[in-house]
């Protein structure tokens, strides 16, 4: 099957929320349009064909899945999807060794080069650069476990009792920690804070 070209954010917009309506084409074609794009991303992580492909399938499981969730005054449509793939990845990795460190900040400043996309205008561009440094900024400013709390939450598309049971603390501290770091990300956003 013939790759789609990369399409524009507004078409993946577009594809998204036709996604959300469980639209199995459209679907196909947001796949066809981004999966090169993101399967590199995936493979810059963890340096393993075989993961890549693993991760890449998990993260469009999820994607079908959370496309309700997606909120395009948040982030571009290339950014979630990345940081879809990226929480997967960083999940693959701490899977296959447990005592592995990962370089968070190292992964963070990736993303941009993961989202640069030759067919974009300049603007668009500095667009979705600006918006994905924005959050990655606003996200490091969250305490370590508040920001893995929201990740799963959001980017896992985990309920909070999940959420709970897989840290091992009461749902009602995950609820709080939930609800605080979203008013910190919004006001952190709002402010236009930059690295």
């Amino acid at each position: 099957m013939a790759l789609a070209p990369s399409a524009d954010p507004q078409q993946l917009r577009t594809w998204l929320a036709a996604a959300a309506a469980r639209d199995a084409k459209a679907f196909r074609l947001l796949y066809n349009a981004t999966s090169p794009k993101l399967f590199g991303y995936a493979l810059r992580i963890l340096h393993k064909r075989e993961l890549a492909e693993e991760v890449l399938q998990e993260s469009f499981i999820s994607i079908w899945h959370s496309a309700r969730s997606y909120q395009s005054e948040l982030a571009a449509p290339m950014t979630w999807m990345a940081a879809v793939v990226r929480n997967k990845a960083l999940d693959a990795l701490r899977r296959t060794d447990g005592s592995l460190e990962i370089d968070v900040d190292t992964f963070d400043s990736t993303i941009l080069d993961a989202l640069r996309d030759p067919a974009a205008t300049p603007i668009e561009a500095l667009q979705i650069s600006g918006d994905a440094k924005a959050l990655a900024y606003c996200m490091a400013m969250l305490e370590g476990l508040h920001r893995q709390v929201i990740g799963m939450a959001f980017y896992h598309d985990l309920s909070h009792s999940e959420v709970a049971q897989q840290l091992a603390i009461p749902i009602g501290t995950v609820k709080t920690w939930i609800r605080r770091s979203l008013e910190r990300l919004k006001t952190c956003l709002a402010k236009g804070e930059r690295p």
